[in-house]
């Protein structure tokens, strides 16, 4: 890093000087290039963006600040080209082959010889590698080495998103050739210096769709001793798939398996961490099947406290597959037909009830955080395509699995810091000062009388959470308080986890989806035995995680020197990968809403406010769960400003405001499967519709009831047009009155006098004679 004029601070480089980074391009043409050492983001122009694309690494030079003191660049050096193929639909125009990216932010199409395009007709989906980069007077050049097929093939749009997010999709020969080796049973061997636990009737719940099972569950009333020592409560154990026995450091599997870092799931498909043989087959928890695992064995005290636990390597058989809404079921009727069924496991199901409600008081003692928001499911046809989307809703089923293993993995972390041995922890942050701030601004201007304090801590959001929760926007208020925390990460440094009010806290559950899991597993079998784990030196050779908005440099792999550092970049790289796949997910859920919202164009709906911006209102529609955007444009002809502390646009003219939680009725107007958008627009069916009031709640509709409009004539649509116009220039003279009414007043004048002058020339001038 130089700089020729001034050194860089603490904030960036200063004007001249000079910055190394990733590129991250935009839809709209210009870039950001993200610095390695996390300073602030440097603005590339859509000019400068003509011979580089996304992805790319550049050396710039900083040549002004705007008004806001942001940085502005121009490119020195292209240092590195990011070599991955690109996806893309492949297009004929004028005798030509180009090939329009999915990735919208690299901004450029790529022409294809007519030598490069394969076995592709025009419209097919196909990946492209580039034979020729982009320069300032040329477009880049590629050729096509795989043909995805069409875009409405069932299933292509996550064929898109894998391959557009770099997720690894295919094991490699030696992972499976490692895997078709492994056994189909356990063998004798694989049970030495186990604890038999075949006999104990643990069980595993899960959803209706899953298909691996990596944690089973059993409780029982335990009493021990007497007088002031006497302990009475709770035995839980939670029993974990044991993939450490079969995945060892250094293999090929394990090299894929910290890749992946996780398995992705989309909506009929699940991209595994492992190969199906170990996540479905040997290390999954099926019924009736003997199986490895490694099991924390607790006491829970009546009043909810972890008093003792160990964890031990067990060989377990579990008696039944349970799921959420059988379990749920069985709790509310334990006469009913449900439990008829299960009549010899019933009783053990209720101890695990009593222990998690037990488990959820000491929770509400210790002031955790707990949002009741609303997830969604996704419910596909034959074809892959959404035939509903359906509000899932948890129960107690849901709350006690998430109970047993919160408390495993407290365990486990309490566990590995005792012994102080490096690992990772699952570390979640409060608010930044700047959150807070912006926080305590909103919930002022609310007129709550509640706040938080400069150091908040956990407790003081649930009681906020509990004091609004009857409020007719709670929901944007506990929206608002998620979002004034930081994101959770992997790191080798514990800071505890803030929503959960624990001090430390790891991930141990769940080692055939996530790999942190799989280290903590191989730490706690480490400390058992009096041995010490330490990291694969390999697992350095992994790209530079990217930096991210609001937060430090993640750590250099290249510069890893001791094993804390190590620790580090494993954990930015198992965080980078999560939200990759969390990315990959969203995408794919967007396209399959634009998809099934492309077929109500013209539609009203009912929705609500979700959030609010400075270019518009995103909307969630109260029938079909599925979010989009009323342009600012779409408003009306007025102008309007955004309130950052209360989240709302007001009209400067007309007073109107739009808030979070503002209930409107919208028309879809527009679907962009490429861009994966859906617009609305306003439907004033009076002033209902109209949102006032800080709480942003207006009047509620009744029934959701969808409706098509005739379609417009050519005329009524020009009509349309004028009228806008007018309505705009109109708005516009009154906006400028309102501001300048002196200016206003003089203008008026000098149009009146003229009109009365032109008026007396017409008069006096003389008739001419016909």
């Amino acid at each position: 890093m130089k700089n020729t004029t001034t050194s860089p601070s603490s904030e960036g480089a200063g004007l001249l000087g000079e910055v190394e980074g990733t590129l991250q391009g935009h839809r709209d043409g210009h870039g950001f290039l993200i610095p390695d050492d996390g300073s602030a983001d440097v603005y590339l122009s859509s000019q400068e963006m003509h011979a580089v694309m996304h992805g790319d690494r550049l050396r710039v030079r900083v040549v002004r600040f705007d008004k806001r003191g942001r940085p502005e660049g121009r490119v020195l050096e292209i240092l590195e080209r990011k070599k991955r193929p690109l996806i893309g639909r492949l297009l004929l125009e004028s005798g030509v082959w180009l090939v329009a990216p999915e990735d919208r932010r690299m901004g450029q199409d790529i022409l294809i010889p007519k030598n490069g395009i394969a076995n592709a007709t025009a419209g097919q989906v196909v990946a492209v590698e580039l034979t020729e980069p982009p320069s300032l007077y040329s477009q880049p050049v590629g050729r096509v080495v795989e043909v995805l097929g069409e875009i409405d093939d069932p299933g292509m749009e996550i064929e898109i998103a894998v391959r557009k997010y770099d997720v690894p999709h295919r094991f490699s020969p030696d992972t499976l050739a490692q895997s078709a080796k492994l056994p189909e049973k356990l063998r004798a061997a694989d049970l030495k210096h186990r604890v038999d636990l075949r006999d104990v009737p643990l069980v595993t719940i899960d959803g209706e769709d899953a298909r691996d099972f990596d944690d089973a569950v059993y409780c029982e009333p335990f009493k021990q001793g007497r007088g002031k020592k006497a302990f009475e409560g709770w035995r839980l154990l939670v029993a974990i798939a044991d993939v450490s026995h079969y995945v060892k450091p250094g293999e090929p599997l394990d090299a894929d398996a910290y890749e992946r870092a996780t398995s992705v799931y989309f909506p009929r498909r699940v991209i595994p961490m492992l190969p199906e043989k170990l996540s479905n087959g040997l290390c999954s928890l099926n019924p009736y099947e003997d199986r490895l695992s490694m099991v924390c064995d607790m006491l829970v005290s009546t009043d909810g406290a972890v008093t003792a636990y160990q964890f031990y390597p067990a060989v377990i058989c579990s008696h039944a597959r349970f799921t959420y809404t059988e379990v749920a079921a069985i709790l509310a009727n334990t006469h009913g037909p449900e439990a008829a069924k299960r009549g010899e496991l019933v009783p053990h199901l209720l101890h695990l009830h009593e222990v998690y409600r037990a488990l959820l008081a000491e929770r509400h003692r210790r002031g955790a955080i707990d949002f009741e928001t609303t997830e969604t499911q996704i419910v596909c046809d034959d074809n892959g395509r959404i035939e509903k989307i359906i509000p899932r809703t948890r129960n107690d089923a849901h709350r006690l699995i998430e109970e047993a293993m919160l408390a495993a993995n407290t365990c486990s972390a309490d566990f590995i810091q005792g012994a102080k041995h490096p690992s990772l922890y699952r570390v979640h942050e409060g608010p930044t000062p700047e959150k807070r701030q912006t926080l305590q601004a909103y919930l002022r201007s609310l007129g709550i009388g509640m706040g938080i304090s400069d150091d908040p801590t956990p407790r003081e959001f649930q009681k906020l959470a509990e004091a609004t929760k009857d409020r007719p926007d709670a929901q944007q208020i506990h929206t608002m308080l998620l979002r004034s925390m930081q994101q959770a990460i992997y790191t080798g440094t514990n800071s505890g986890h803030f929503g959960l009010a624990y001090p430390a806290y790891t991930h141990f559950t769940s080692p055939i989806r996530r790999y942190p899991d799989l280290l903590v597993h191989r730490v706690i079998k480490g400390l058992l035995t009096g041995k010490r784990y330490t990291l694969d030196a390999a697992k350095m050779n992994v790209p530079q995680a990217p930096k991210r908005p609001g937060r430090a440099a993640p750590p250099n792999p290249a510069e890893a020197r001791n094993e804390a550092e190590r620790w580090e970049v494993v954990g930015a790289h198992c965080s980078a990968n999560e939200r990759r796949a969390d990315e990959a997910s969203r995408d794919v859920e967007a396209w399959l809403k634009c998809r099934y919202m492309r077929d109500r164009l013209g539609e009203e709906f009912a929705g609500t406010v979700s959030a609010v911006t400075s270019f518009g209102l995103f909307v969630q529609l109260d029938a079909l769960y599925v979010e989009g955007l009323v342009h600012i444009t779409e408003l009306g002809g007025e102008y309007y400003r955004f309130d950052e502390v209360r989240q709302e646009l007001r009209g400067e003219r007309t007073g109107i405001r739009y808030a979070t939680g503002a209930r409107v009725q919208v028309q879809v107007s527009r679907v962009d499967l490429d861009g994966r958008r859906i617009d609305f627009r306003l439907v004033r069916d009076g002033e209902e519709q109209r949102i006032g009031g800080r709480s942003g709640a207006a009047k509620p509709s009744g029934k959701v009831v969808a409706k098509k409009r005739a379609p417009k004539t050519a005329v009524e649509k020009l009509e349309d047009v004028r009228q806008t116009d007018r309505d705009v220039k109109k708005s516009r003279k009154e906006v400028i009155a309102s501001l300048h009414p002196v200016k206003a007043t003089q203008q008026a004048a000098k149009r009146a006098a003229s009109k009365a002058s032109k008026k007396t020339t017409a008069k006096a001038a003389p008739r001419k004679r016909r």
